[in-house]
């Protein structure tokens, strides 16, 4: 095998990616699976799991399904405690589930922001905290955190949206911190504006998505494909000498 295919191979690895029914945890699972990691998918709706999981066996690649809504404590333990029933134990954690409760900062209840808080700041440190130790015993693991414009800028109606990313980047950090010397990676992908589920109610609004278009230096929103790269470069023995970053793939949003 040649250093470069070396170097981004994840053959032999095994990748648990939270959201995976949709969106970029759909996407990155995906991806992955084409690196050649067997790919555990997790999320809350069983049937479009399963569609993910049938599009990954179709390109040749190995998928189990782990339905779960890992905002109930019970069911997130019990993800863990499943997550090496199909390949063993995983090596790479993709924490890309998130929620988005868009309302104006008044009116968030108390529901809103622990619901915003568990799923996108507590349910990725509890799934790292379970999964740590198995990659412990192998010396090698990969932690990717899905970040966000919103860690580092303001936008109208996600204010727990906004606490809760900009969480991630530092949550990140410490990760890395407590982790890295056991041979574990923990890094953060921030996406730029990208139509999925999540954010169905701007992508209604032409104007709105031109004007994030022509926020960015490349003059466009981006497509889960253009992470891929990011994914499979921090997920891979590539990126051994990175830890405790974030990589904005925002098509320079952020850099202006």
């Amino acid at each position: 095998m040649k250093i470069i295919d070396q170097l981004f191979s994840l053959q032999g690895r095994i990748a648990l990616v939270t959201g995976a029914s949709s969106g970029i945890g759909r996407g990155l699972a995906q991806a992955l699976a084409a690196a050649g990691a067997k790919v555990v998918l997790v999320a809350r709706r069983a049937e479009r799991l399963n569609e993910t999981a049938e599009v990954i066996r179709c390109e040749g690649g190995d998928a189990a399904c782990l339905e779960a809504d890992l905002c109930d404590r019970r069911q997130l333990a019990e993800c863990v405690s499943r997550a090496s029933h199909p390949f063993g134990a995983p090596d790479i954690l993709v924490n890309s589930a998130g929620i988005n409760i868009r309302r104006a900062a008044l009116e968030v209840s108390d529901e809103d922001w622990d619901r915003t808080l568990e799923l996108n700041l507590t349910v990725p440190f509890r799934l790292a905290q379970g999964l740590v130790p198995g990659m412990q015993r192998q010396g090698w693991g990969r932690i990717i955190n899905i970040a966000s414009l919103q860690s580092v800028r303001a936008f109208p109606n996600s204010i727990a949206y906004g606490a809760s990313k900009g969480g991630v980047v530092q949550l990140t950090r410490a990760m890395a911190e407590a982790w890295s010397r056991s041979g574990i990676t923990c890094n953060a992908i921030a996406p730029g504006y990208i139509p999925t589920e999540l954010t169905a109610s701007i992508t209604a609004n032409s104007a709105a998505v031109a004007d994030l278009a022509a926020k960015t230096m490349v003059g466009r929103v981006g497509q889960v494909e253009d992470l891929y790269g990011a994914a499979l470069f921090l997920a891979s023995p590539a990126s051994d000498y990175v830890t405790g970053q974030t990589l904005f793939v925002d098509g320079g949003f952020t850099a202006r």
